[in-house]
């Protein structure tokens, strides 16, 4: 009978998992730093791997982007080209060819969450790039709207699922207020019925954006945006 008892908690317990698992985050939007004006983003070269030579080296390729307010690039290219490594020297900040006006905040999602401290929970996530950390009022509504609720908030990162990761990281530029988005295959890992949310919220996000991502169906949802091929 006890273990009866148990298999009935266990099985209770799986459904409420599923029961979460089936809900959607609530419409969001990702606030745009205030005052943004002129050109914002310019790339003027990137340095790349030769994928013909299949032996490590990098090229440097001569482009020419320059990102407004309200403008959105969306970077293609072959397996291997480095993307990855592009976008996180861009966000850096320091990448040769790149310029970014002085001053804009740059929000950074990695496809490996590797931008979240893993031995912190949600709540210190969330509250680190907040302005006034004081507001946890408006933390934990954020939160809630990413189904980051309960025990979850103060549950340390690395043991969340790599869905929930994501969606505070997503939390995190919400709280931020970016004046550059840099988004490294934002869909990885992400419950389908999520995607919709969140493309939504880039497509009206009112500062300019750089994006990677292999789903062309939920590109297609982004919009309007410039295409760089990095193959070409």
């Amino acid at each position: 009978a006890k273990r009866m008892r148990e298999q009935a908690e266990e099985a209770e317990e799986n459904m409420v998992d599923v029961r979460k698992e089936d809900k959607t985050i609530r419409p969001f939007v990702i606030p745009a730093q205030t005052d943004l004006s002129g050109v914002i983003f310019s790339l003027s070269s990137v340095s790349l791997m030769d994928i013909h030579k299949n032996d490590g080296t990098i090229k440097t390729k001569k482009v020419h982007v320059e990102l407004r307010k309200g403008e959105h690039l969306l970077l293609q290219g072959p397996n291997g080209i480095g993307k990855t490594t592009l976008l996180e020297s861009l966000a850096s900040g320091h990448a040769k060819g790149e310029s970014i006006k002085e001053g804009i905040k740059i929000g950074y999602y990695r496809q490996d969450f590797s931008t979240l401290n893993f031995e912190h929970t949600p709540f210190q996530a969330l509250q680190s790039v907040m302005k006034d950390k004081t507001d946890e009022h408006k933390l934990r509504q954020v939160a809630a709207s990413f189904l980051i609720t309960g025990d979850t908030v103060y549950t340390q990162i690395g043991r969340l699922s790599e869905g929930q990761k994501g969606l505070v990281a997503f939390a995190q530029l919400v709280l931020m207020e970016p004046g550059l988005l840099i988004l490294d295959e934002p869909t990885n890992h992400i419950n389908f019925r999520h995607l919709p949310v969140i493309a939504k919220a880039l497509k009206e996000f009112e500062g300019p954006m750089v994006v990677v991502s292999h789903m062309h169906e939920f590109v297609e949802q982004l919009g309007d945006m410039q295409i760089l091929d990095l193959g070409r």
